[in-house]
C-alpha cells in the first residue's frame, strides 16, 4: 500500500515533535514499521536525520532537563534508602560499609557533575540561592539589628534570583 507525503510527514512529526518511538508513531498513523524505517533511512540519505531532529527537539523543549531532574530525584531517594539500610545493617564490617558509602558518594558526585553540564541554569540557581542564604546568615550573625529588614528585602530578591537563574 502506497502512502502519500502527508503520511510520511505525520509519522516524522510524531517521532520528532511528539517524541514517540518509531513503533508508536507507526501504530498511531497505521503505517508498517518496515515502511517507516525505510522512510527514515531515505530521509537520512537526503540530509534529514530524524534521530538528530528528535534529539534537537528534546533539547530545545527542555526535555533533557526534565529527565535529568527526575534521574537526580530518583538517585537521591536511592542514596537515602541505601544509606539508611547500611546504617541499620549490623552484619557488615565497618570497612565494607565504608567502601560501599565511598562508592555511593563517587556515583553521586559523577551524577551531579553530569547534571551541571545538562542543567547549567539549575546549577547556577542553586549557587545563587546558596549565596543569598549565606548572606542572610552573615547579616543575622554580624548585624542582628538589620536581620529583619534584610529578610524583608531578600524575599522579593529571591523571586528575582529565581526568575533570572531559574
Amino acid at each position: 500500500m502506497a502512502h502519500g507525503e502527508e503520511k510520511v510527514r505525520a509519522v516524522r512529526g510524531s517521532f520528532v515533535f511528539d517524541q514517540l518511538t518509531l513503533e508508536a508513531a507507526c501504530a498511531l498513523h497505521g503505517v508498517p514499521e518496515a515502511t517507516a524505517r525505510r522512510w527514515k533511512r531515505e530521509a537520512k540519505q537526503a540530509g534529514d536525520d530524524w534521530d538528530r531532529a528528535q534529539a534537537a527537539q528534546l533539547l530545545a523543549g527542555g526535555g533533557i532537563e526534565d529527565i535529568a531532574r527526575q534521574t537526580l530525584a530518583a538517585f537521591v531517594q536511592q542514596v537515602q534508602a541505601t544509606t539508611a539500610a547500611l546504617q541499620a545493617d549490623t552484619t557488615l564490617a565497618p570497612d565494607v560499609k565504608a567502601k560501599m558509602l565511598s562508592s555511593l558518594a563517587d556515583s553521586f558526585a559523577k551524577l551531579m557533575a553530569g547534571n551541571r553540564r545538562l542543567m547549567p541554569e539549575t546549577d547556577r540557581l542553586a549557587v545563587a540561592m546558596d549565596v543569598v542564604k549565606r548572606m542572610a546568615e552573615f547579616v543575622a550573625k554580624k548585624k542582628p539589628a538589620l536581620a529583619h529588614e534584610f529578610v524583608e528585602l531578600m524575599e522579593p530578591f529571591g523571586d528575582d534570583i529565581a526568575r533570572v537563574y531559574g
